[in-house]
């Protein structure tokens, strides 16, 4: 056994790896019980074992397998890192553990595996399951069969992807082994459970009687869906639910598990795909076209048993969907068509949405062939297009199905319909908008009428089905028309259908309320209403979409308009003057037509009149304007007159009832004086009303033409100026724009250059709203005009239409029903785009074109493409039907010649523009290919494909494109040109699209690969387009995906994925999405991504003229919601509520450790560094970036709108919001100053004063939450703002100033000093001299500590500046330098270095001036903020000589704490991360205006000019040193200094200050720089051991000896401040409280005993403990322990021990009472003990469960009244109302009880007999107390103590019985008790003669041994030597020497000497009320408390020493 020994010694992991076995196993026992024990998941020590798992199921010795597997699962169990060793040792189980004979190896092999899963691994635990199932060891496949079922089984089938195992099921059913297959069996049936009827299409090739076995045991499961059992780590909230479930019991279970029940799975998903293209028979095109139909027939067949695979591996089926169209469409053989149908269906079926590129094609031809009569051929059709429709979506299809609606033949007609309900069962109705159930109701509606009735039954029953599938209100606006009857039947229809995927009709009812319900807030806003000035945006947005607008000159002429448009007759001029003789008086009639102008004037008056006060109903306008065009009519020659008549015109169309038929009557005289000077304006005022009444489009077209029929240009011109301005106010709705194109030609044709203008101004308004296509009308017209026309098309670039004001009045009646619903249907983008006459080019594409594009020659190729190009711009718009094209130019975009693909780009940017939206059926056939182009190696052909696609997305919005796999295949591709171009522009175009389909998960697996692909440009791009793919996907998802990555690869990606999501954008809000894609797809330059947004906002700030987006459609979601935005408001029009409700949110957006994530990527120069002379594009790009995720869409756009008055909004909403949002502006604070660095860099003043007003709002919020900028804010911000101190602008100065003030409250001012240093070398002298002025003011608030990095090496720099060539900076470096001269006398000469004579001599000058100018008076006004309680004894002169000892001292502190400045900045920056949550930072201090602590004192004014000699007072303390004060005030701020160092966050500067701390305090003569700081040093130091506790203990990281290190000193601090009584008293109560509380806790840490040297610490601790109760104020010291007993009893979380430590020290205290009572403050005591009886009452006291604090303080209130009798009942003064607690009846029952007992008793008695009444509670306790204090006495550290409690308890209870306690112990032990009872009782006798309340106790000498030394015997019995004690008498030597020679004298009061504490941390608020009231107590106390002497002096009190040490080594011997 010998070499046991050896590896016995070695660590746990050294022997895990030992060759013995034994010694393995011994590891293994030994690793178990660690892990186990280790409760941090993520301690250090789990690293250790990582590369050691896959060693411990592997092991080669059974027996130590098996503990090693125990161990591994613990670790797997326990350990955070588990999962890195998942793969290694998973497949070590596989193979080593599941082929071992023992069941509980293999058991444990499965258990592993599962935990494994339990932590997050599945993919590769089932990974190397399925590598498992490969092994030829039947027992590992059995094992890992049984794995996977357990696996399943337990965590269900969404953990366990089912796709690879059903892969390999097939398999295991063929093996050998019956166990193998039997397992398999299980396992099916097992996977079965999950996925139900899936599974049987993978298994239908397995041998037939397995697969009977199999039905039969299927049949048996349980119809229930199973549930998961087992639950993830991550899915913690489940497994709670699942519990409560399983506790609930079962009903409710079931019942509430509908919503979470899993989709069915989809049986195609677990199939694999099946390549067929290269199987297809060589010469299958030949046959196809083969003349004799049987050949065609084997070719068909060859392809039909190919298409029969369920599913099909992706390629190009282009020409083979070609030849099976062609057999559908032309052949004669209608079984071969049946056949070509069926393998098309095959097709459909088996690729899926990847047949969606081709549907497009077959669909007509499908369509068409459904006229063959042949039920079979019907039937291979209907499953062939209803396998295509599965493949694309019906906006595809539908322009298709709708042109064979009208078809001649019915059996088409029917079919079509009968498609088109099938159809729509797959549907939801988001699928089914009103844009494309419109037009197919109007074709069924048709139908229903149709003679055929088979048509009629398929319309009723496809209208039965929309109505189902969207519910009757979304289909009856389309079914007005229709009688009740076939009503009856459509809702009949309605209710026989079911829909796919739903139970029976029950499911459609439900589908059915939530789609009706949809509808009617869309409509509310919808509908004009209000006042006429409120037009609905709606209206703007251009024509409603009428099947044809072309056709109608009226493009009102709806179906609503048809019945309400005001229709008149034309009325002969009789009937006419006798309507008007009935409503006009007499006279105007008969002077209408008179000779003189005057009468005609006259009678123009009274018409007005009369026409003012007539009613709308009895207006006669027809009647009326007839008389008015009665000779002279519009002839007429006196302007006066026809300026009334134009007036009356306009009047008559306001008021009446105003038909087309009076318009024409009138409109020929208004065009005819539209052009007149004088009557012009009213003639268009006219014009307008006229427009209102009978619609603008109608009267726009009949004035245009008008007007160019007249041959005056002046005429033309303002009409047309007319026109453009209506259409402003009108809005652009129904305006027929081909009626106008002409007319404006011709205008911009004419010689008049008025005309010409005017024609180009109304065409940029028609820009406005038409945007780009506009412009293709005017291609042809000459260079120079057309320049000038795309000049004004610049001009309205970015700007958007005003809202309509007019044209909604009659409207909002007219059109109420349908107009609403029209624009629903229009999609909101009011498609102006349909407005242009689309040609159908369909026959112009022939069939010879469409070869020549295909030929071999490269020369007739290009003649193809010429003539494709020529017939698009020759039709200028086409529709979307195109033949054949889109495949011949689809193969031309891989053309070995590139000048062909760069000609097919440009032919397909032309057709986009051309065909406009409706473009987007062609983006599968057409558009993917565009993308594959990106991939060519030549950057030109990259960049033509790059810009064809832009225009495609244009007119088509993203989303089609982002449909389907074929975006994913494309990225799938490895070229490098192709994955950069297609990342890149993914990454532009993503973040404007509001949602995305969900088919771009797609793509993150091959964006995945990107990150890592071997191009650096990839990476990149994969790297920016990351941020853009997580915003729509979610960071949960993305980083799910990164599951099936290889480690390395995973461990990078989630990196990159943790940095994307802190620079994820924001995406864009819904209603402001809609308005910025819509129109785009009429607009095309409009979509460019600068013009976006601009157009998003509303240009003026009120909501007057609101952005006209007419997109009501896309409002939808923000219906109800936009109503509420607005309702506080005037209703503003729509868009304006929309706009208005975006702003409503928070602007500013708190992301969580968002600016945290931004200082470490600016660290590691990831991103810029915010350090520029003037800010360049990427610098703003970043911010941008950056502030995207941090603040509220709209105000981005805002800021960094290119608009300054934009910038000003903003900054105004952003000072709007500020207080409110306070928390996430401190989050961006960041960011907030970069931008406003920017806007220093900006000219415009409003923008800067703007930004200056919110930057002190700002600083005032930031200093009020105490907050402190970090240095990443400061420096990317403080260095620009220097910048602006030198404005040339005083009232920027003047700000800029005051914000450099305020910085200093939120930055520590010794930072900002740099910075204005730097600042002053500036080439602005401007600049240089104000930052010497701040310069001087910081040196004069904050002194010379300010001065970085030395004082002397800034005043250097700064002295430079006296000889600056400019006045103002001359003066300015002389101030500064003054102002240190003030801070530190002569001594700044030494500091500046060498002058030049003329400088030195100016220097003097103006130190001088300055003394004669500041007398005593002035300088306390000078310097308000320093205001210090001056004491007499501070105002020396100051004379060279007299200063020289405190001069040196101040220089070595100053000194110090500027090296130790450095050295905390250095120690900052190398530990960035340590939390400061306790960090006492002196920056705070500087700051704090209200503290006076760190202020240098005014004794170092300069007073030598003050006239006459000031007094000094004499000193009554002879022996404090004269420059005490002057030492004192000198050193306060370093003292503070030091002090708040204790309290770093960092070990080191913490040690470092209680060094300096100790020096100061071991040194008698400088002890007392120590008073008045001892709160502050006391609060410090127990922060730190918080810290300690909380922090540094639980951090791995720090090393055990450190924090060792560190709590001796501060222990050894403590002691030697609470040796001095005279500092030890002035702890006030509060922070003594908290000091016994840290201490406290500190001794019962059970983590300090595992430190070495532990328990020594803890035996300091206790020494402390003892020497706090002895020498602090024993008032306060009470008074703290008990609201600390009080605090521990109230809390539960606490450990009873601790106010068990808490109760010893009270009885400690309660013991010194008789000594210490003189001094103590009742009154205070007694409130403190009425406080805490009134939180425990007896009653509650004695619930307690122990009775401990009940009877320590009954001891307490006994011995108080014991040793002041009745007197006690005079201290209750402090208590208000005393019947709160028992406190008053308790003392006056013992004060009464012992006067009973007898008066004359002696002291001694009396307190026997006060105690007795309690003698019944005590005696039970007797042996339990005795046996405890025996307990003390007999352990090493407690002995002392022991011996002290045995002796008060002999005292009390004097006839206690020790003899049975002693009876067993050793005659030593006894006689050692006794001796130490005996020295007791000597020592208590010669106490008890001197005078208690001054003089520290004899006995306490006692306690600066450590506790073990004062015992004579050790545990075990042995004897210490002599020499021992003679080393501790030399220590007891120093110490005394340090205590006694303290001064104890007279002093003057605290508060001149003592600076108040400054916190940091609002945790101590608390504690200034309280630390005031004891200062006050205390400086009372001292006042009348000390004696003049000391009875002591150190020399006697040493001898008293040696004469014990003799006694205790004669007792000894």
């Amino acid at each position: 056994m010998g070499d046991d020994s050896e590896w016995m010694k070695l660590p746990i992991d050294q022997k895990c790896e030992h060759k013995i076995w034994k010694a393995r196993l011994n590891g293994y026992e030994e690793a178990l019980k660690l892990f186990q024990k280790i409760e941090d998941e993520k301690s250090p020590e789990w690293g250790k074992y990582l590369g050691l798992i896959k060693k411990f199921v592997t092991d080669s010795n059974a027996v130590a397998q098996l503990k090693g597997l125990e161990a591994a699962f613990a670790f797997i169990e326990n350990a955070h890192v588990a999962g890195k060793t998942t793969g290694e040792v998973v497949s070590g189980v596989v193979g080593k553990v599941f082929n071992q004979p023992k069941a509980r190896a293999k058991e444990l092999g499965t258990d592993i595996c599962l935990m494994y899963i339990e932590i997050e691994k599945a993919e590769v635990v089932q990974d190397e399951l399925i590598k498992g199932l490969d092994n030829k060891n039947p027992k590992i496949v059995v094992a890992c069969i049984e794995t996977l079922r357990k696996a399943l089984c337990e965590f269900g089938s969404k953990i366990i992807t089912l796709k690879p195992v059903v892969k390999v099921l097939p398999k295991l059913f063929e093996s050998r082994e019956k166990a193998v297959r039997d397992e398999a069996k299980l396992l099916a049936v097992e996977i079965y459970r999950w996925i139900r009827d899936a599974l049987r299409t993978p298994l239908q090739n397995i041998n037939s009687v397995q697969l009977k076995e199999l039905e039969e045991e299927w049949v048996k499961l349980p119809t229930a869906a199973p549930k998961q059992t087992r639950f993830l780590r991550s899915q913690q909230d489940l497994k709670a639910k699942f519990e409560q479930q399983q506790a609930a019991g079962g009903d409710e279970a079931d019942g509430d598990d509908d919503e979470v029940e899993a989709a069915p799975v989809d049986p195609y998903e677990l199939l694999e795909a099946v390549e067929i293209l290269s199987k297809l028979p060589k010469d299958f095109y030949e046959k196809i076209e083969a003349k004799k139909w049987q050949e065609r027939k084997e070719a068909l067949e060859a392809v039909e048993a190919l298409t029969k695979n369920p599913k099909l591996e992706s390629g190009d089926y282009g020409d083979l969907v070609r030849a099976l169209k062609k057999v559908i469409g032309k052949d004669a053989n209608v079984m071969l068509v049946a056949m070509a149908a069926k393998c098309l269906a095959g097709l459909a079926t088996g690729l899926r949405k990847k047949f969606g590129t081709y549907a497009g094609h077959v669909v007509p031809t499908i369509l068409e062939k459904f006229k063959e009569k042949k039920p079979q051929v019907v039937q291979a059709l209907q499953e062939a297009i209803d396998a295509v429709f599965l493949t694309t979506t019906l906006q595809n299809i539908s322009e298709d199905v709708l042109s064979v609606m009208d078809n001649k033949n019915p059996s088409i007609k029917q079919q079509a319909s009968l498609f088109l309900a099938r159809s729509f069962r797959h549907c939801t109705p988001s699928m089914l908008p009103k844009s494309v159930l419109k037009p197919f109701c109007a074709a069924f509606l048709k139908q229903v009428n149709d003679s055929a009735p088979e048509v009629r039954d398929a319309a009723f029953e496809a209208l039965g089905t929309a109505m189902k599938v969207v519910g009757e209100k979304a289909v009856n606006p389309f079914l007005a028309d229709v009688d009740k009857l076939k009503l009856d039947k459509i809702k009949e229809c309605a209710d026989k259908v079911e829909l796919v995927g739903k139970k029976g009709g029950g499911g459609g009812e439900k589908k059915e309320k939530p789609a009706a319900k949809a509808p009617p807030p869309v409509e509310a806003p919808a509908k004009p209403s209000g006042p006429p000035k409120k037009a609905a945006p709606a209206k703007a947005a251009g024509p409603p979409k009428k099947g044809k607008p072309a056709s109608a000159p009226s493009t009102k002429s709806k179906k609503a308009s048809d019945t309400k448009e005001i229709v008149e007759t034309e009325l002969s001029p009789d009937v006419c003057e006798e309507k008007a003789a009935a409503v006009l008086p007499a006279s105007c009639m008969q002077l209408l037509d008179s000779g003189n102008w005057k009468e005609r004037l006259a009678s123009m008056e009274e018409f007005q009149r009369a026409v003012e006060q007539m009613d709308k109903s009895e207006m006669p306008c027809q009647a009326l304007v007839k008389m008015l065009a009665k000779k002279p009519g519009w002839k007429e020659t006196n302007f006066q007159v026809m300026q009334m008549k134009l007036h009356i015109v306009g009047l008559i169309a306001q008021k009446g009832s105003f038909s087309k038929t009076s318009a024409l009557v009138v409109l020929d005289g208004l065009v005819d004086k539209i052009g007149d000077v004088k009557c012009g304006s009213n003639a268009k005022e006219a014009l307008t009303a006229i427009g209102e009444a009978c619609s603008l489009p109608w009267t726009a077209e009949q004035v245009v033409s008008m007007a160019f029929t007249q041959k005056n240009p002046k005429n033309q011109a303002e009409t047309l100026n007319w026109l453009a301005n209506a259409m402003k106010e009108f809005g652009f709705a129904g305006i027929n724009v081909k009626a106008f194109i002409n007319n404006v030609k011709t205008a911009l044709g004419a010689t008049n250059p008025a005309v010409r203008t005017s024609a180009i101004t109304l065409l940029g308004v028609m820009y406005l709203y038409m945007g780009a296509p506009l412009r293709m009308f005017f291609e042809d017209e000459k260079p120079a005009l057309l320049s000038q026309i795309d000049a004004e098309f610049e001009k309205m670039q970015g700007q958007s239409p005003p809202a309509p004001i007019r044209g909604t009045k009659k409207a909002g009646a007219e059109e109420e029903g349908d107009a609403a619903e029209e624009e629903e249907v229009d999609g909101g983008a009011g498609d102006i785009m349909d407005l242009l006459p689309r040609a159908n080019i369909s026959d112009k594409i022939t069939l010879d074109m469409v070869s020549k594009i295909s030929d071999k020659n490269w020369k007739i190729r290009k003649e193809g493409l010429d003539e494709v190009a020529a017939v698009i711009s020759e039709a200028k718009f086409i529709q979307a039907n195109i033949g054949e094209l889109p495949m011949a130019l689809k193969g031309r975009l891989n053309d070995s010649n590139k000048l062909l693909v760069q000609q097919a780009l440009n032919i397909l940017q032309q057709i986009a523009t051309a065909m406009g939206p409706s473009l987007k059926q062609h983006v599968k056939t057409l558009g993917i290919p565009v993308i594959t182009v990106l991939g060519d190696s030549k950057p030109n052909v990259r960049a033509a494909a790059l810009s064809t696609l832009n225009a495609w997305v244009e007119q088509t919005g993203m989303k089609e494109w982002l449909e389907g796999e074929d975006l994913s295949e494309e990225l799938k591709k490895e070229n490098p040109f192709l994955r950069q171009e297609m990342l890149g522009w993914l990454a532009e175009k993503l973040p404007t699209m509001h949602t995305v389909p969900a088919d771009l998960m797609l793509c993150v697996p091959h964006l995945y690969t990107c990150l890592e692909d071997r191009s650096g440009d990839v990476r990149k791009k994969a790297q920016d387009a990351l941020p853009t793919f997580m915003m729509h996907l979610g960071y949960e998802k993305m980083s799910k995906a990164t599951g099936k990555l290889k480690p390395a690869s995973k461990d990078q990606v989630v990196g990159m994925l943790e940095k994307a999501r802190a620079v994820m954008p924001a995406k864009p809000a819904a209603p402001a999405k809609a308005a910025v894609s819509k129109p785009p797809a009429s607009s095309a330059p409009a979509a460019k991504p600068a013009s976006a947004p601009a157009r998003n906002q509303s240009p003026s700030e009120d909501f007057s003229e609101p952005e006209p987006k007419p997109d009501t459609k896309k409002a939808k979601p923000a219906g109800p919601a936009a109503k509420k935005g607005v309702a506080g408001k005037k209703p503003p029009v729509k868009a304006g509520a929309k706009d208005e409700e975006d702003k409503s949110g928070p602007i500013f957006i708190l992301v969580p450790n968002g600016k945290e994530q931004r200082i470490k990527e600016e660290k590691t120069l990831k991103i810029l560094k915010w350090n520029f002379n003037t800010p360049r594009d990427e610098y703003v790009e970043q911010l941008k970036t950056q502030m995207s995720t941090c603040l509220a869409k709209w105000l981005q756009d805002e800021l960094f709108h290119f608009d300054f008055q934009r910038h000003v909004k903003a900054i105004g909403a952003m000072i709007e919001r500020m207080e409110a949002e306070c928390e996430a502006v401190i989050g961006c604070l960041d960011l907030i100053l970069k931008w406003f660095t920017l806007r220093f860099f900006d000219t415009n003043t409003s923008v800067l004063m703007k930004a200056l007003e919110f930057l002190k709002l700002l600083f005032t919020m930031l200093s009020r939450k105490n907050y402190q900028l970090n240095d990443y804010e400061a420096s990317s911000f403080i260095p620009y703002l220097i910048l602006k101190v030198g404005e040339s602008k005083d009232v920027v100065r003047k700000d800029v100033r005051a914000i450099l003030t305020m910085l200093c409250k939120v930055y520590a001012a010794s930072k900002v000093f740099p910075f204005l240093m730097e600042g002053t070398k500036s080439k602005n002298s401007k600049q240089r001299s104000e930052c010497l002025e701040e310069l001087g003011c910081l040196i004069e608030n904050f002194g010379m500590n300010v001065c970085q990095p030395t004082p002397a090496k800034a005043l250097k720099e700064i002295a430079v500046h006296i000889g600056d060539r400019d006045t103002t900076v001359r003066n300015a470096s002389l101030n500064t330098v003054l102002a240190a001269y003030n801070a530190c006398g002569d001594q700044v000469f030494k500091l500046i270095g060498n002058l030049s004579e003329k400088e030195m001599s100016m220097l003097e000058e103006r130190i001088k001036r300055s003394a004669k100018k500041t007398p005593a008076a002035s300088a306390k006004q000078e310097r308000p903020q320093r205001e210090h309680p001056t004491n007499p004894s501070a105002t020396f002169l100051r004379k060279p000589v007299q200063e020289e000892v405190p001069n040196k001292l101040r220089i070595m502190y100053r000194t110090y704490r500027i090296q130790a400045r450095a050295q905390h900045a250095h120690l900052e920056q190398l530990a960035p991360s340590i939390p400061k949550e306790f960090q006492l930072d002196l920056d705070v201090f500087e700051n704090n205006h209200t503290c006076a602590s760190d202020i240098p004192d005014l004794v170092q004014h300069k007073l030598e000019e003050v006239l006459e000699p000031v007094m000094i007072p004499e000193r009554k303390m002879s022996s404090v040193s004269p420059h005490f004060d002057d030492i004192h005030n000198s050193t306060a701020s370093t003292i503070n200094f030091v002090i708040s160092q204790v309290a770093s966050g960092d070990i080191n500067t913490s040690i470092q200050a209680l060094a300096q701390i100790d020096e100061v305090l071991r040194q008698v003569d400088k002890a007392e720089a120590m008073s008045g700081h001892i709160d502050q040093f006391l609060i410090a130091t127990f922060m730190q051991l918080r810290l300690i506790y909380n922090t540094h203990m639980a951090d791995d990281r720090l090393d055990n000896k450190d924090i060792f290190k560190l709590y001796s000193c501060i222990i050894g601090n403590m002691l030697s401040l609470f040796s001095m009584e005279s500092l030890a008293r002035e702890a006030s109560m509060g922070v003594l409280k908290d000091l016994m509380h840290g201490l406290i806790t500190l001794m019962l840490d059970s983590r300090v005993e595992d430190i070495e040297d532990g328990q020594q610490l803890i035996r300091s601790v206790n020494l402390l403990v003892v020497r706090v109760l002895e020498k602090s104020d024993q008032s306060n010291v009470l008074s703290a322990l008990l609201v600390l007993l009080q605090d521990s009893l109230i809390s539960t979380a606490g450990s009873p021990m601790f106010s068990e430590l808490v109760m010893k020290c009270l009885w400690r205290m309660i013991r010194f009472l008789p000594q210490t009572i003189n001094s103590i403050n009742l009154d205070r005591i007694l409130l403190d003990v009425h406080n805490f009886m009134k939180v425990f009452p007896k009653e509650k006291l004695k619930q307690l469960k122990s009775d401990v604090p009940h009877r320590t303080l009954k001891t307490l209130l006994h011995t108080l009244c014991r040793l002041t009798g009745a007197k006690i009942l005079d201290h209750m003064s402090m208590i208000e109302n005393r019947n709160e607690s028992e406190l008053e009846a308790h003392l006056r029952r013992v004060v009464k009880h012992s006067a009973n007992l007898s008066g004359l008793k002696s002291e001694k008695s009396t307190e026997k007999g006060a105690l007795r009444s309690d003698d019944k509670v005590i005696k039970a306790k007797v042996s339990d107390i005795l046996s405890e204090i025996f307990k003390k006495i007999g352990s090493k550290e407690n002995t002392k103590e022991g011996l002290t409690e045995l002796y008060e308890y002999k005292q009390k209870y004097s006839d206690a019985d020790l003899e049975p306690f002693l009876r067993n112990t050793s005659q030593f032990f006894q006689s050692y008790v006794e001796r130490g009872l005996r020295m007791i009782e000597s020592e208590r006798e010669g106490k008890g003669r001197i005078q208690t309340s001054t003089v520290i106790p004899q006995h306490s000498t006692d306690s600066y041994l450590p506790s073990s030394s004062a015992v004579p015997i050790s545990s075990n019995g042995e004897d210490l030597n002599a020499a021992a004690y003679y080393e501790r008498l030399k220590i007891l030597r120093q110490r005394r020497g340090l205590e006694n020679s303290t001064p104890e004298e007279d002093r003057p009061p605290f508060s001149s000497l003592r600076p108040s504490v400054a916190s940091s941390t609002d945790m101590l608020h608390s504690k200034l009320s309280q630390l005031k009231e004891s200062r006050e107590h205390f400086q009372q106390e001292q006042s009348h408390s000390h004696s003049p002497t000391r009875s002591s002096s150190p020399a006697s009190n040493l001898d008293d020493l040696k004469k014990r040490l003799e006694r205790i080594k004669s007792n000894r011997q």
